[in-house]
């Protein structure tokens, strides 16, 4: 009865700690840069009596929270150093981001690309994992854990006033990770399905915040609904990819792309 239970608890804590199926994030950044590259292209390039707006308030919504879900994913289940992960997509924001203020805006404010969003999102759900992990390993007082947790709110509150998305795409990561975590690890019994899936309510309700129309909330939701049913284990279902995206591809994409969109709009004297 002993070796059943000592077995049993064994072949538990190995499951608790078997990462779940990646397969799905090599169809996720082909999908997610076709998303975004037709949003940006409606947005910028195809003239407006062209009345394209739907693309991107449907089609353009799935790009962001795909990519905010990869990046949650790869931070909490496929790096050791998610800060270091989040600095990796500094770099590139910061490569991207001449480029990204040359596009036409409704607005003069200054505001950092998405990049600067996903890395500053990523950075704050590591952190705020990593305190409540020295927290249970009583590395960490609870004095210094508040002290922390209000350090965190600040920089959320006032970083959101100047990156793409706002307060609400800074905390779409670290929400996606709490999610991702208590559904990937969630067992049969239905106390914890049920815990699982109020893990991941303040996904879909901050998604649902992100967007004015009723269709782009919608199509950001709907991503967020599947990629928690990823991680839910559908994701053991995924098949890997084929034509898997070449690395320097997807690095250059996000800054290249609107190098080359304001290379067009300089040229067609659209911009001035």
């Amino acid at each position: 009865m002993v070796e059943k239970t000592a077995g049993h608890a064994i072949a538990h804590e190995a499951a608790a700690t078997l990462r779940p199926s990646s397969h799905w994030t090599g169809w996720g950044q082909w999908l997610a840069l076709i998303t975004m590259t037709i949003d940006h292209l409606t947005r910028y390039i195809f003239p407006g009596d062209w009345d394209l707006s739907w693309a991107g308030s449907s089609i353009g919504r799935i790009a962001f929270p795909l990519f905010a879900a990869m990046v949650a994913w790869h931070g909490l289940f496929n790096t050791r150093n998610p800060l270091r992960y989040s600095r990796r997509i500094l770099i590139i924001g910061l490569v991207a981001q001449l480029p990204y203020m040359m596009m036409p805006r409704t607005s003069d404010a200054f505001i950092l690309n998405v990049c600067f969003t996903l890395a500053s999102g990523l950075a704050l759900g590591a952190l705020v994992r990593q305190g409540w992990q020295h927290y249970q390993q009583q590395t960490l007082t609870m004095p210094w854990l508040l002290a922390g947790a209000a350090l965190g709110v600040t920089v959320w509150y006032l970083l959101g006033f100047w990156v793409e998305y706002g307060h609400n795409g800074l905390l779409l990561i670290p929400l996606l990770m709490f999610a991702m975590h208590s559904l990937s690890q969630a067992d049969s019994d239905f106390q914890s399905r049920l815990w699982a899936g109020l893990a991941a309510f303040p996904v879909l309700w901050i998604a649902g915040q992100m967007n004015a129309s009723d269709m782009a909330k919608s199509f950001t939701v709907g991503t967020c609904v599947v990629v928690l049913m990823l991680a839910a284990g559908v994701a053991q279902r995924i098949p890997a990819l084929n034509l898997a995206m070449p690395r320097r591809l997807w690095l250059a994409w996000y800054p290249g792309h609107f190098a080359l969109i304001a290379l067009w709009l300089l040229l067609s004297g659209q911009l001035a």
